[in-house]
């Protein structure tokens, strides 16, 4: 890990998902790494946990997946997440505040990957708290400036854990945006254009922001990829969903990897649908993916 390049990083949240039949570990970052790494390419997930025995199962659990990782140990704890279920079924989350996560610090260390990152994807969740977010920042301006290099802004609203100001700051940094049709509804209000449809929407951002590419999911109504003067549409795979945790992430991860690896945006689109899909079928967001799919 130390003397390899182009690497690819998830950057933000490491967390415990407590539900009532137990906990799981959660953050977008780790599913992005973890899924990259399975496409054969160099993969680190950066976060902080606490000093404190839920970081330690965190950091075992990420070796024995044989997961890079740059995981700052800091005086705060681990994060965790608190879901319940509501009489109807529908889950209800409290995500900790002032917990490790939330203050990631800048290292050496850290200055050194940056300088070494082919891609990062990032979100807004782990921008919440100044710390986090300043190194992220610091670490997305650190970056080699080159056409190649991918800042992907996978936004990921949560909560009210967001602000006007921090999303439109990401968006100047990134240059993919990767938005679902609930989160593309609430950016357009809060931007000032909520009464044109979906495609539209994504148009004028991708303008506004020069981006390479925009991607947009529509759950089982499909998803698209925007580059300047296309689009590219793959309709949802029906399957048999075990649980739909970590979907969105192993999308992100198949279609940068395929990217990076030379394809077309259509075969890396469909790719990321195939991928995706298939962690649709099975429990928890870190299934083992079969070669056909990685291929």
């Amino acid at each position: 890990m130390e003397n390899s390049e182009n690497i690819i990083v998830g950057m933000g949240e490491a967390l415990w998902d407590v539900l009532p039949e137990g906990k799981k570990i959660g953050g977008a970052p780790a599913n992005f790494a973890y899924h990259v790494s399975q496409f054969g390419l160099p993969s680190c997930v950066v976060s902080a946990v606490g000093e404190d025995a839920l970081g330690d199962e965190i950091i075992e659990n990420f070796n024995s997946k044989g997961l890079n990782q740059m995981i700052a140990r800091v005086p705060y704890p681990t994060g965790t997440v608190q879901v319940e279920i509501d009489p109807s079924g529908v889950p209800m989350y409290d995500i900790k505040e002032n917990v490790a996560w939330d203050n990631i610090p800048m290292t050496e260390e850290l200055q050194r990957l940056a300088k070494r990152t082919r891609a990062v994807c990032f979100g807004s969740l782990a921008q919440r708290n100044i710390v986090s977010r300043t190194t992220i920042n610091q670490f997305l301006d650190m970056m080699p400036d080159t056409p190649e290099t991918l800042r992907v802004f996978d936004i990921n609203l949560r909560q009210g854990f967001y602000t006007k100001e921090i999303l439109c700051e990401s968006m100047k940094r990134c240059n993919i945006l990767k938005i679902n049709d609930e989160e593309l509804v609430t950016v357009s209000r809060m931007f000032g254009y909520p009464g044109i449809d979906l495609q539209d929407k994504c148009w004028i951002l991708l303008g506004k922001y020069n981006l390479k590419m925009l991607i947009l999911t529509c759950g089982i109504n499909g998803s698209y990829v925007f580059t300047p003067g296309n689009v590219s549409y793959q309709p949802t795979p029906v399957v048999e969903v075990a649980d739909t945790v970590g979907a969105g992430d192993s999308f992100t991860a198949a279609f940068i990897s395929s990217i990076l690896k030379g394809k077309s945006v259509a075969e890396a689109h469909a790719c990321a649908v195939r991928t995706s899909a298939y962690v649709c079928t099975c429990q928890g967001a870190m299934p083992v993916l079969p070669d056909d799919i990685k291929n």
